[in-house]
């Protein structure tokens, strides 16, 4: 395999479904779980609850729940973010689960996910499960990627991507960023009934010179793959370069979030 080191340390690996740097996305991305505490306002996590984190990445914000008293289960379809999340939080159940493709014999308090929706192509089958996780009364809190989420950067990849000569890659669907109307039809559609949502927008700060490389080479591997990892950084750079006239600014990095924030409950 070959790897090539960006100047703050970020590689660029030849694409590999369901692959994390989780040591990049703490260093560079801890935003992801700075932002989820907010979310963790709506969650309220009390004493010996038993609760699920559904894609709970390297366990940070697991963990803050745990803090509450509650007894928390980390569940993520990555390897690696799991085996990160075990080494820093030992005393914290985490299980390499696909987040549509899950099951639990006992039944949990509460369900919470960060982050995670948006990556999930089978939204209905995640709802189902979660649902199905849940005793009767739980409640589901999470926040995901909104309708236009981060437009601007994949369509500066998408151009760059077609200036390199690989324009069927343009058409790889990475992410799913769902309305609120659209959330909303599924949960009810699984048995939720929703009690709040929200869709805002967030513009979100990235860390260092670097940020947006850092952030492509962190969400958007599903972009290059079959691209040999030479050609791969070209066309980052060059994305980065299209992206410096919209979301550079006084020296700092901004991705332009939308988000969608929700509460339901199973009854």
């Amino acid at each position: 395999m070959i790897t090539d080191n960006l100047n703050d340390g970020a590689r660029i690996t030849p694409f590999r479904a369901g692959a994390w740097d989780a040591v990049l996305y703490d260093n560079k991305h801890s935003f992801v779980a700075k932002y989820g505490e907010d979310v963790m306002g709506w969650l309220a996590p009390k004493k010996n609850e038993h609760i699920l984190d559904v894609g709970c990445g390297t366990g940070t914000l697991t963990y803050k729940i745990a803090e509450s008293g509650a007894v928390i289960t980390g569940i993520d379809a990555s390897p690696e973010m799991i085996a990160k999340a075990k080494q820093a939080y030992s005393n914290i159940e985490f299980l390499v689960k696909d987040a549509s493709n899950f099951y639990f014999a006992k039944k949990f308090d509460a369900a919470f996910s960060n982050a995670t929706f948006h990556w999930i192509k089978d939204q209905q089958n995640a709802l189902q499960c979660v649902y199905d996780s849940l005793k009767d009364g739980g409640r589901f809190v999470y926040e995901m990627g909104a309708k236009h989420n981060i437009e601007s950067i994949h369509e500066a990849i998408r151009e760059a991507l077609n200036e390199e000569g690989f324009e069927l890659n343009t058409t790889i669907q990475v992410n799913y960023f769902s309305s609120a109307g659209e959330q909303a039809t599924m949960l009810e559609k699984v048995g939720f009934t929703v009690l709040n949502i929200i869709q805002f927008d967030r513009p979100t700060e990235l860390v260092g010179e670097d940020g947006m490389k850092n952030w492509i080479v962190q969400f958007c591997q599903a972009f290059f793959k079959l691209i040999p990892t030479e050609r791969v950084e070209t066309i980052i750079n060059n994305a980065v370069a299209i992206l410096k006239e919209t979301n550079y600014e006084n020296g700092k990095w901004r991705a332009d979030y939308k988000r969608l924030r929700i509460k339901a409950v199973r009854v």
